[in-house]
């Protein structure tokens, strides 16, 4: 029997970027002496796996262990890592390597949407552009649409149980709740009000809707504080009340794309210093 082929690193990294998962792509950009491969050669590292090579030994596990800590530490960029072959590396070769390590912490945020109706469709086809992964959820089978096999970072989800798959989101994840059943919508919204680390909470509906989650809440052991971190209703502009102004446009379109406006600056982009890519000392020392 064959065995399988190696994943080769060009495939690797765009799998990993197409599902907006974090991973660092390592490239030979200059070498002296005896090395094991020449400049041009390349590695993709992710928190598991490794594709490709760079020519084995204590020089190459060196690079993965100072790709794999940068991953860690979520330092984004570019950074120029250089290899005594034999000094650092404690490999016979003799040569010296500078190898160029290019970080990518995977989506800027993760976008948890609970329901496969006319508006998750929407928000589903809204959010593709953006470098957000999407987890979309729904209770009923069969119910997501060929197309999602095409979008990147979209991962679709049959959910029955609503405390398990608030659960199994990772922290910081921003979260819209507009199921096919108001019973399910608010079990949700217990569930996610349960977690302190949820970014935010939106749900779709009308003020009397509310309201009667609210009391519901409320009697669940919800205080103030926490049911203020709901937003209800979703994509509505608010008042220096905080309270929402109703727009005119209801349809799953507009509404979707107001959702995903109202959450635009609660993800946000984290600043960029000035200075981007490798200072321009190391590039002169390298060239």
């Amino acid at each position: 029997m064959n065995a399988p082929r190696p994943t080769p690193w060009h495939e690797a990294l765009h799998r990993l970027q197409r599902e907006g998962l974090p991973h660092a792509l390592a490239t030979v950009v200059t070498s002296a002496g005896s090395t094991p491969r020449e400049p041009g050669a390349r590695m993709v590292i992710s928190e598991s796996d490794v594709f490709d090579t760079l020519g084995g030994g204590t020089f190459e596990f060196q690079v993965i262990d100072a790709a794999r800590e940068k991953l860690a530490q979520g330092n984004a960029g570019m950074s120029l890592e250089a290899f005594a072959l034999g000094g650092r590396s404690g490999q016979c070769c003799g040569g010296f390597v500078n190898v160029l390590l290019e970080v990518f912490p995977g989506s800027a945020a993760t976008l948890a949407i609970f329901g496969a109706g006319h508006v998750g469709n929407e928000l589903v086809r809204l959010a593709a552009p953006l470098p957000w992964r999407v987890l979309w959820h729904d209770s009923r089978e069969g119910v997501f649409p060929a197309w999602t096999t095409e979008q990147p970072r979209l991962a679709c989800r049959h959910a029955p149980d609503p405390q398990a798959a608030v659960a199994a989101l990772p922290a910081g994840s921003h979260a819209l709740v507009l199921t096919h059943d108001h019973a399910e919508d608010r079990a949700l919204v217990d569930a996610l009000l349960q977690r302190d680390d949820i970014a935010s909470i939106g749900l779709i509906g009308s003020k009397s809707k509310w309201a009667s989650f609210r009391s519901r809440l409320t009697d669940a052991g919800h205080d103030d504080a926490a049911l203020a971190r709901v937003r209800c209703p979703i994509g509505l502009a608010r008042g220096p009340d905080g309270e929402p102004i109703r727009g005119g446009d209801k349809t799953p379109y507009a509404i979707a794309i107001a959702a995903l406006a109202e959450l635009l600056p609660m993800v946000g982009d984290a600043e960029r210093a000035d200075q981007r890519g490798l200072a321009p000392a190391e590039l002169r020392a390298l060239f």
